[in-house]
C-alpha cells in the first residue's frame, strides 16, 4: 500500500511503502532567529476520513487549513479516505485505507497481501464483525510513517481521530493537538435509545467500541482542545478530563464564501436544513412532524434537505405516513458554490438537531444571511446566540411555532438573516480562530521546551568565529 501527497500545485508523488520524504524541504527556522509571536509554523492537520460531504470533520480541516495558510503558516493535510477538498496551497498527504465503506462487499474485499499488515486485517475484521476500526487503523497508520519519514513538523494536530498511535506520535517528540468536537458517547446512546431490540443494541455497542481507545487518548493526550463551551462540560464528564485541561477554540465559517447572494430571490415558504436523514442524532423526525403541522396552513411550505435519503429507512417511512413526499427534497454531493445558493433562495434555515458539539450547519445559514430556527441541542444556543429562535430539543410542535411565527412576519426574518450574518462576522471567523490556534500552539512549543530545560535539556549553541 502507498502513501500519495498532492503539493500545493496538485502534483501527486507516490511514496512506496510509506517511506518518502513529507517535509524534508521545509525545514522550520530556530526559536532564535525570530520571537514566538511572530514565527510561521509548520503544522500537520490529521483526519481519518475528511471528505466535506461526510460531514463536519471535512469541512473542519478543509476551513481550518485554508486560515493557517493565509495567517502565514505551513500546512500539511495527512487523510485517509474520502480525501478532503483543500486549498491548493496546502499539500495533501494520502493515507490509504481499505475504504470498506466504499467496497460492494465489505467481506469479498479482503486480498493476501492485506494479511500482511496488522492494521489492514484488523480494518476488515472489525467492520466484518461490525465495528468501526478507521479511527485506531488511521492513527496507527500515520504513526509508522512519521516514524520512518523525515519530517519536520512544529504541531500535529488530529481531528478527532483519537487513536492509540497519537499517543506514540507524542512519544516520538513532536507536540500533539486532538481537537475532539463532541463526545461520541452521546451518539452511542441516542442509538442506543432508537434501537427496537436486544439484538440492535448489541451491534450498536459493538459499532461504538472504539469509544474505550477515545476515552482513554483524551485522558492521556497532553494537548485537547474543543470547539463549545458544552462540548468542554460534556467531554470533560465523558472522558473524566478536567474542564481546565481543556482548550476552547470555536469554530469558524468562511465567510467569503458562505454569504448571502443579493441576486438570487429567496423563496417565501422554502425551509432548509442538513441533516443525515436517518441519524437520530440530527433530529430531522421533529422537524418533518413540525412541517405536517404547519402544511394545513401553509401549503406552499417546501423542505430542501442537504443529505442522502436511505431507501426504505425510518425517515422514507415516516415522509409516507405524513404525506410530506412532495414537500421535501433531498440532495447530496453537491459543491459549496451549490450549498450558497441553495442557501440564498432559502427564507429560513432549521437545525433541529437532539445535540451538536458546535453547529457548524447553523452558522454558514447564519452566514448565508438566512434566519435561523434552532433546537437547544447541545452547542446550538452558543452559535444562535439572539440572532434566532431557539426551542426546545426533539419538540416538534416548538419547532412548528417558532416557523409558522415567521412565515407569518416576513420582516422578522429579513432581521434575523442581518443579525445572524453580523454575528458570524464578529464571533465564529475562521480568521479569529487561526490566530488563537497559533497562538494555543505557540504555548505548547514553549511549554514543552521550558520543561526540556528543567528536565536537562538544551537546544545546541551555533559558535561563530
Amino acid at each position: 500500500m502507498s502513501i500519495q501527497e498532492k503539493a500545493p500545485n496538485n502534483l501527486t508523488v507516490t511514496i512506496p511503502d510509506a517511506i518518502g520524504s513529507a517535509s524534508n524541504s521545509r525545514v522550520s527556522e530556530s526559536y532564535a532567529s525570530q520571537s514566538s509571536a511572530s514565527k510561521p509554523l509548520n503544522i500537520c492537520l490529521l483526519g481519518y476520513r475528511s471528505h466535506p460531504y461526510v460531514g463536519g470533520q471535512g469541512i473542519y480541516l478543509k476551513y481550518l487549513s485554508k486560515a493557517l495558510v493565509e495567517a502565514g503558516h505551513t500546512v500539511d493535510v495527512i487523510s485517509g479516505p474520502p480525501y478532503p477538498e483543500l486549498d491548493a496551497r496546502v499539500r495533501l498527504i494520502e493515507m490509504p485505507s481499505l475504504d470498506l465503506f466504499n467496497e460492494e462487499s465489505h467481506i469479498k474485499a479482503l486480498r493476501p497481501k492485506h494479511l500482511k499488515s496488522w492494521s489492514d486485517f484488523y480494518e476488515w475484521w472489525s467492520m466484518a464483525t461490525g465495528g468501526f476500526a478507521e479511527p485506531y487503523t488511521f492513527a496507527r497508520r500515520v504513526a509508522k510513517y512519521l516514524k520512518k519519514t523525515p519530517h519536520h513538523y512544529d504541531i500535529i494536530h488530529d481531528n478527532q481521530c483519537l487513536g492509540y498511535g497519537l499517543l506514540d506520535i507524542e512519544k516520538q517528540g513532536t507536540p500533539v493537538v486532538a481537537t475532539v468536537h463532541h463526545p461520541i458517547t452521546r451518539d452511542r446512546q441516542l442509538a442506543l435509545d432508537a434501537c427496537p431490540d436486544w439484538g440492535m443494541r448489541l451491534l450498536t455497542k459493538r459499532w461504538y467500541s472504539f469509544l474505550g481507545m477515545q476515552k482513554e487518548v483524551v485522558q492521556k493526550l497532553s494537548n485537547i482542545v474543543t470547539v463549545s463551551e458544552q462540548s468542554r462540560k460534556d467531554i470533560s464528564e465523558a472522558f473524566d478530563r478536567s474542564e481546565q485541561d481543556i482548550e476552547l477554540v470555536f469554530n469558524g465559517i468562511d465567510t467569503d464564501e458562505f454569504k448571502p447572494l443579493p441576486e438570487i430571490s429567496r423563496k417565501p415558504f422554502r425551509l432548509m436544513t442538513t441533516a443525515s436523514a436517518d441519524q437520530p442524532l440530527k433530529g430531522l423526525k421533529f422537524l418533518l412532524e413540525a412541517i405536517a403541522q404547519l402544511k394545513p396552513k401553509y401549503p406552499e411550505m417546501e423542505l430542501l434537505v442537504v443529505g442522502k435519503l436511505k431507501e426504505g429507512g425510518q425517515t422514507e417511512i415516516q415522509l409516507k405516513e405524513l404525506g410530506l413526499e412532495v414537500s421535501v427534497k433531498f440532495v447530496s454531493g453537491i459543491s459549496t458554490q451549490e450549498m450558497v445558493e441553495h442557501y440564498a433562495e432559502a427564507s429560513i434555515a432549521v437545525s433541529p438537531s437532539l445535540y451538536e458539539g458546535f453547529g457548524l450547519p447553523a452558522g454558514e445559514a447564519m452566514s448565508c444571511g438566512c434566519a435561523m430556527v434552532s433546537s437547544d441541542g447541545g452547542a446550538l444556543p452558543e452559535v444562535v446566540g439572539d440572532a434566532g429562535i431557539v426551542v426546545p430539543a426533539g419538540n416538534s410542535k416548538a419547532l412548528a411555532d417558532a416557523i409558522g411565527h415567521l412565515l407569518s412576519n416576513p420582516e422578522l426574518i429579513t432581521e434575523l438573516g442581518q443579525k445572524g450574518r453580523t454575528r458570524i462576522l464578529e464571533t465564529f471567523c475562521w480568521k479569529v480562530a487561526a490566530r488563537q490556534f497559533a497562538q494555543y500552539y505557540q504555548r505548547i512549543i514553549e511549554n514543552r521546551t521550558a520543561d526540556q530545560a528543567d528536565n536537562g535539556f538544551s537546544s545546541p549553541q551555533i559558535k561563530t568565529a
